[in-house]
Parts: C-alpha cells; sequence; structure tokens
C-alpha cells in the first residue's frame, strides 16, 4: 500500500467531509501511526491511553466519541473489546484507491480557431447542490483592492506605532531632564547651605574673643582682672549665646553691661556678709551691759 496516496486520499475526503473537525483529524493520525506500525495490517489493536497521548486528547468522553463518529462516517472500523487487558480492534481503509488521476486536456480538431474544451472534474462540496443548480456560497477569491487597502492599513499602522513610539521617547527625555535639573538644583541647594553654615562659622569663630583680649578690655575700663576672668568663663560655657539662645554679635557690648551690673552684683554680696556677721560660733552671755 502506498501511504502517501492514502494519506493524501484521507485529506481529500476530510475536505469534502463538514462534520469533522481537528480533534477527528488528529485521533485518524494516531490510528495511522498504529496502522504503520503493524505494516497496515488489519485490525490493529490499540491502548486508549496510548493513542490519548499521541493524539493530545485530554478527555475519555471526547476520545470516544470521535471514535464512534470515525466509525459511524465509514473512515475506520472500531470493535471495542470491553476488557481493560485487552485491546480493541481497529481496521482502517484504504482510500488510496479513491484517488482518480484528472483527465488530460482535449483539444478539438474541428476548427482552430473554436474554443478549447476541458473537461472538469467537479468535486461537490454541498450535498444539497449539484452542478445545475446555483449555489448561494461565493467562491473566496483574492481582489487586488483588497491587497491594497490591507497594505494602507499595515502602512497606516506602522506609521501610528512610530509616532507612539517617538511621544514616548520624547516624554522620557522630558521627564529624564527634569529629573536631571531637579538633581542638580538640590546639589546647588545643599551647597549653598554648607557654605553658609561655614560663613556662620567663621563669623562666630571672629566674634568670639580670646581671654587676652577680654583681659585687656577690662583693664582698660578699669576694672579688675578677675571680673575678666568671671565674663570669659560664663559666656564660653553657655557657647557665647546670649538668652540661652542667641549668638552675641559684639561681645564687648556684652562686657559693657556685665561691668554696669558688677557693682550690684557686689553690693549684694556685701550685704550677704554682713548678715553672716551677726552669726557667731561662740556662746554669748546677754547678762552684760552693752
Amino acid at each position: 500500500m502506498n501511504y502517501i496516496k492514502h494519506l493524501t486520499g484521507f485529506f481529500d475526503k476530510v475536505a469534502q467531509d463538514r462534520t469533522l473537525n481537528p480533534t477527528h483529524i488528529s485521533l485518524y493520525i494516531a490510528l495511522f501511526q498504529f496502522w504503520n506500525c503493524n505494516r497496515f495490517k488489519n485490525p490493529i489493536s490499540i491502548s486508549r491511553d496510548e493513542v490519548m497521548r499521541i493524539s493530545k486528547i485530554s478527555s475519555k468522553a471526547t476520545y470516544h466519541k470521535c471514535l464512534k463518529n470515525l466509525h459511524s462516517l465509514g473512515y475506520i472500523n472500531y470493535e471495542p473489546s470491553f476488557n481493560p487487558f485487552k485491546g480493541s480492534h481497529v481496521f482502517l481503509f484504504n482510500f488510496s484507491d479513491e484517488l482518480k488521476p484528472l483527465p488530460k486536456t482535449i483539444k478539438s480538431t474541428s476548427s482552430y480557431n473554436e474554443p478549447i474544451i476541458e473537461p472538469v472534474n467537479e468535486q461537490v462540496a454541498n450535498k444539497h447542490f449539484t452542478s445545475s443548480e446555483t449555489s448561494t456560497e461565493q467562491a473566496v477569491a483574492p481582489y487586488i483592492n483588497n491587497i491594497n487597502t490591507t497594505n494602507i492599513l499595515n502602512n497606516s499602522n506602522l506609521e501610528t506605532q512610530a509616532q507612539n513610539f517617538e511621544m514616548k521617547e520624547d516624554a522620557f527625555l522630558k521627564k529624564k531632564d527634569k529629573e536631571e535639573k531637579e538633581k542638580k538644583l538640590r546639589e546647588k541647594k545643599k551647597e549653598n547651605l554648607e557654605n553658609t553654615n561655614a560663613a556662620e562659622e567663621e563669623l562666630i569663630g571672629d566674634v568670639n574673643p580670646t581671654l587676652l583680649e577680654v583681659k585687656n578690655y577690662f583693664l582698660s575700663q578699669s576694672f579688675p582682672e578677675i571680673e575678666a576672668q568671671k565674663f570669659f568663663n560664663y559666656f564660653s560655657s553657655i557657647g557665647w549665646l546670649v538668652g540661652g539662645k542667641s549668638q552675641m554679635v559684639n561681645w564687648k557690648a556684652a562686657a559693657q553691661n556685665w561691668i554696669l551690673n558688677a557693682n550690684k552684683f557686689n553690693s549684694n554680696e556685701t550685704k550677704q556678709d554682713r548678715v553672716h556677721h551677726l552669726n557667731t560660733s561662740t556662746d554669748k552671755d546677754y547678762s552684760e551691759p552693752l
């Protein structure tokens, strides 16, 4: 048996049969493979699991339904065994004999100008219509306007995609430029802040006096050196802040306030010393006359 002619006849038969679907064809090809391994001898013993694996059918109901359809349509002869230990038998028919060669072109010799008569082997696509009847179905043929329309649509789609890509690219570049500008602005603000802090530190270093400068100023104001030491120690301990909050701007003005208020501090200390003098540690006899 010529299996090429057999498959050609099978597909020719399938093309005319509107009841089959791809699952039927897949199942038949799997059965044909078993038949081929059996050297095209009938019947063949099949295993349901093996046939389902080859035909890529996952449902048992679909498998049995397609198998019965192929049997009823005359593609195979199915004999189920109903025995799990014995495989079912399947007979496959040879479709290579159904192929008939097309007749050669017959050329009329009656007249040279007469048209050539070519007999056509019509295949009925629908059993409800004959060659003498008019079918409602129209043959699908390529039309040049359809092709041109398709090309135009494809070109327009390509242009639209290119425009969308350009718009996305422009938006991406604008976003990237904006991010770079914001980054540079943040770096510039950070640099300005660092410069400002450094300038303030330098200014504070210039404003804060040394102990020698404070002593010289107090001596120039005819004020004792011990007060200069007190002034320097006090403001150094609080970081040269005025009121504990603001940075001192002019230490000489603060020294002037210190000198003015020193007399008050000294008078308070004198009063306290007088109060302490009233206290005596020795026992006094209050009966003695003053």
